[in-house]
């Protein structure tokens, strides 16, 4: 069979909303302004925002954004790239993304979940330099938030394609990837996400996180060692099953004997 792939990123940056911007503002009540979108995994040369050296038009046909409830039109669709909306607002909450692909890749669509991220990150998991746990992240007031400059919160994935239609894989072939560098040339930092708490130093030193192929490869060894140990948690209770089984089954047997 023939596999393709398409690496993407999807997340959100929020910056904090000037004491101007917040008096102007329908919504006196918020405070951040932020964009959530789905994106190339590469970044492009000297750009200031994460991801998006490819457009993905050639294969994506829409982008579902599901907001909160409270939202005016809370369903935003968006039919071409840049893939993104852009919102203002208070609080943090779980994002919906529905990506639909173009009618000949006969494809169902993806969805994917993201947690809107507004605040800094906080520890709030053991690293080696913590020595306790913060019960309660401390939320930063807007003026120290404002200081350490713009929140991102993104995740790299892959969109994987298995035997796609003739028609859609010459699309796809005719189309390459930007592949992600090596390292990032301008030492900019990786991105942040909970599944690598080890990334949480590098990414409160502030600037524009840029993917790299170093990145990826360690994201596919963390995948790997986590299989790892979901196999042998799953062999060590089959283990715990079996001789359960086998109890049972004894204790059947003198049960019976005694009958």
């Amino acid at each position: 069979g023939v596999t393709i792939h398409r690496p993407i990123i999807y997340g959100n940056t929020a910056t904090v909303l000037t004491p101007a911007e917040r008096e102007t503002s329908v919504y006196q009540d918020h405070t951040h302004r932020w964009t959530v979108a789905v994106r190339s995994a590469p970044s492009a040369p000297d750009s200031d925002i994460v991801g998006g050296a490819d457009d993905l038009g050639y294969f994506i046909k829409r982008v579902t954004f599901k907001l909160h409830d409270t939202y005016p039109n809370p369903t935003r669709n968006i039919d071409k790239p840049p893939f993104e909306v852009s919102e203002t607002g208070w609080g943090e909450f779980e994002i919906q993304i529905r990506i639909t692909y173009v009618a000949e890749s006969g494809e169902k669509a993806t969805t994917l979940y993201h947690h809107l991220k507004l605040h800094p990150w906080s520890i709030t998991f053991p690293l080696s330099s913590a020595p306790a746990v913060p019960a309660e992240p401390e939320i930063p007031s807007p003026e120290n938030a404002a200081k350490l400059g713009p929140v991102h919160s993104w995740q790299y994935d892959e969109i994987v394609f298995t035997d796609p239609f003739q028609n859609f894989l010459t699309l796809l072939t005719a189309h390459p990837p930007t592949p992600l560098p090596k390292t990032s040339a301008n030492k900019k930092p990786i991105p942040f996400h909970s599944s690598n708490p080890a990334s949480l130093e590098a990414s409160l030193k502030g600037g524009v996180p840029e993917f790299t192929s170093a990145m990826e490869k360690d994201e596919a060894d963390r995948m790997e060692e986590a299989k790892g140990k979901i196999i042998k948690e799953q062999e060590k209770w089959r283990s715990i099953l079996v001789e359960r089984e086998k109890e049972l089954e004894r204790l059947q047997k003198l049960l019976s004997s005694k009958e």
